[in-house]
Order: C-alpha cells, then structure tokens, then sequence
C-alpha cells in the first residue's frame, strides 16, 4: 500500500525536497536538474514539462525518455537498504536518484556522481 501510494505521488511534489537539500549544501537547482536527465533522458524542457503535469513516479520512470545504463553503476545504502540489490525496478530507479542526490548534497564532483570517470 504504502509503494502504490509512493509511485502515485506527483513527481513534482518532492522534487523541491531535492533541490532544496542540494542548496542547503551549497549546491545549486541546475545540478539537481542535470542529474536527474541524466538518470532518466529527459531533456530540461521535458523535466519541466513532467514537473508541470504533476506526473506521478510511476509515470514519471515510465515515460522516461531513456534511463541511463551507467546507473548500475550507483552502489551503496540509502534508507538502510542498499540500492543495487532492490528488486522492483521502479523503487530502484527512485532509490538512484536519492542516492544521486544524497552524492551531490555531500560535495561530490558532478563526475563521478554522473559516473563520467
């Protein structure tokens, strides 16, 4: 119950939870941004038009133009749970982008958060 109710919530309903725990380290809306269409393709435009829609996770993962195939690289524990060994490919791909963000709002380059080197 509690994933359903997660996957209908409206992307843009915590997406200023994510940019504001990125500023509260320092980092800026433009980072969160260029994370998040990296994990999922979509262009600016086509983040902004998600986050207009109040599209909820399930749409959100689901229309993504093309989710990266670099994000099996992202390892690690968020919410006592590591990330990698996630069955439901939705909570995974949700899961990414917390860590993602949880790497940006603890100082680390954007390339190797984007997993460029």
């Amino acid at each position: 119950m509690l994933k359903e109710n997660l996957y209908a919530t409206p992307f843009a309903k915590v997406y200023p939870y994510y940019i504001a725990k990125a500023e509260r380290k320092g980092r800026t809306k433009a980072e969160v941004d260029e994370i998040i269409c990296w994990l999922t393709g979509y262009t600016q435009k086509g983040l902004e038009g998600q986050l207009k829609k109040q599209t909820p996770f399930r749409d959100f993962y689901g229309e993504a133009p093309k989710m990266n195939p670099a994000r099996s690289q992202i390892t690690g524990v968020i919410c006592g749970i590591r990330v990698e060994e996630i069955e439901d490919p939705l909570m995974q791909n949700l899961r990414y982008l917390d860590k993602l963000i949880d790497e940006l709002a603890k100082g680390r380059p954007m390339e190797k958060i984007l997993r460029t080197i």
